[in-house]
């Protein structure tokens, strides 16, 4: 087993002496060199189980919780040409019945432990998850329970039925939504010809082709050790949290990792698509393929975003669209990066009549930013932000029990979060306005507009 053991991180704001500051950013600075002493980041022991899993784990003693999350390369990128939605629908079904109990039976055996079960399914992932408390008495039986739903699921054909009708209702109400509808068509334009451009839900006509024969041959496929990553947090003791691991990992299939999805590829050219609906604004989507999670522009772009749009109320889009013209009363803009490149979005909402100019606003901030980059000021402060709030994204186990499960689903490096703030203060001006010059491409952006939009309307 291997173990990179976190320093205390020292805010690298306290050792710049001899600057101009304004009163705010003294103040944080000043916060910063109180309390950058008081914390480290956790301390994470990967090794691999007898049947091939790769295991994540951070002991946390303060609270008598054990959370345990399973990942698996499971995700709607993986559903098969013409059946979108059976990653989410086979995920759905595992609590539907197992072994010798029934979904209700299941049900109450976590409740009467006191135990909470999860899943979920997204584009790269599918995940399962328990909460349990540590007492053995409790965190046993509610492990054997686990256990079941992964390795014995029966997929009644009732619940197959059932869920798929309940899938395709959702769809349905999705129409109604020009939020939803703006998110579809804006993925469906960025990767016309890859698994990222379909809706992770699929949509009514192949939700409703989908048979139990499928779900079964999805999980057998998919719910393997060999194609699980398992992420614990809580209190364990590393022997304990190995005999876990091992009893998860040991209940399913060996399997392998499927082979990695296909690259994304540039876009030809720029796409402008509008869509009527009878909401009272306009909907606005704006982006293009942007970055992986193991991207090496990864800090440079998610620094520069924080001054573009990620900053809520102290961002450039903001300040263009909502203080200097009052286009729009929010707007923002993110990388949501992913397998391969997942899409970069900004967004907003805006009155009818008046969409095309609060686009065009866009276009002409974004095609700013990606010439120019940041100014020096901003990039200060964006790195004074984002270095400051760090210790707050550890404050729960839950969200450490995140962190590690995307550290090892995406195989990013175990020093990942010791060297977080050292690689957040060393980005440049010059880094971030290359690395976005690289990532996007002004002559090639994909707008979506959704609502009671005016010159050139298409119907819906």
């Amino acid at each position: 087993m291997s173990a990179r053991r976190a320093p205390v991180i020292t805010a690298a704001p306290c050792g710049r002496a001899g600057r101009t500051l304004s009163p705010q950013v003294g103040a944080l600075l000043l916060l910063l060199c109180w309390t950058s002493a008081l914390w480290a980041t956790p301390q994470i022991r990967h090794w691999q189980t007898t049947a091939g899993s790769q295991v994540y784990f951070v002991e946390a003693r303060e609270l008598p919780i054990v959370d345990v999350r399973l990942v698996f390369d499971a995700g709607s990128a993986r559903d098969p040409q013409a059946k979108g939605g059976l990653a989410a629908l086979v995920n759905g079904l595992l609590n539907q019945g197992a072994g010798e109990l029934d979904a209700t039976a299941l049900s109450f055996e976590f409740e009467r432990l006191g135990a909470i079960y999860r899943a979920q399914a997204g584009y790269d992932s599918a995940t399962v998850s328990l909460r349990s408390l540590s007492d053995p008495d409790l965190l046993q039986p509610a492990l054997r329970n686990l256990r079941r739903v992964l390795s014995a699921p029966t997929f009644p054909a009732e619940a197959v039925t059932r869920n798929k009708q309940r899938t395709r209702l959702g769809i349905r109400a999705k129409r109604q939504s020009p939020a939803e509808l703006a998110r579809d068509a804006f993925r469906e334009a960025v990767y016309p010809a890859h698994p990222y451009g379909n809706p992770s839900t699929g949509s009514d006509l192949s939700v409703a082709a989908l048979s139990r024969a499928d779900v079964v041959n999805f999980y057998e496929s998919f719910y393997t050790a060999g194609n699980l990553t398992l992420a614990l947090v809580g209190d364990l003791s590393e022997p304990a949290a190995a005999a876990l691991a091992e009893a998860l990992s040991g209940a399913l299939a060996p399997g392998t990792p499927p082979a990695p999805l296909p690259p994304v590829a540039p876009l030809r050219a720029p796409a402008e698509i509008k869509l009527t609906h009878p909401s009272s604004q306009v909907h606005i989507l704006l982006g293009q393929p942007g970055m992986r999670r193991d991207d090496p522009d990864f800090f440079p772009l998610y620094v520069g975003n924080h001054v573009l749009g990620g900053a809520a109320f102290v961002s450039r889009l903001y300040d263009e669209v909502r203080e200097q013209r009052g286009l729009s009363y929010s707007v923002f803009s993110y990388f949501s990066p992913q397998r391969v490149q997942g899409p970069f979005v900004a967004g907003l909402q805006t009155r009818g009549g008046q969409e095309q100019q609060a686009l065009d606003v866009m276009r002409e901030t974004l095609g700013a930013f990606i010439a120019a980059g940041p100014t020096a000021a901003e990039l200060e402060a964006a790195k004074l932000n984002l270095g400051g709030g760090f210790p707050l994204q550890f404050d729960s186990n839950s969200k450490i029990l995140g962190y590690i499960a995307m550290i090892g689903f995406y195989g990013l490096p175990l020093d990942y979060l010791d060297t977080y703030t050292d690689r957040i203060n060393a980005v440049t001006v010059e880094q971030t306005r290359a690395a976005f010059e690289r990532r996007l491409d002004p002559a090639r952006w994909v707008a979506v507009m959704v609502g009671p939009v005016h010159a050139g309307e298409q119907p819906n």
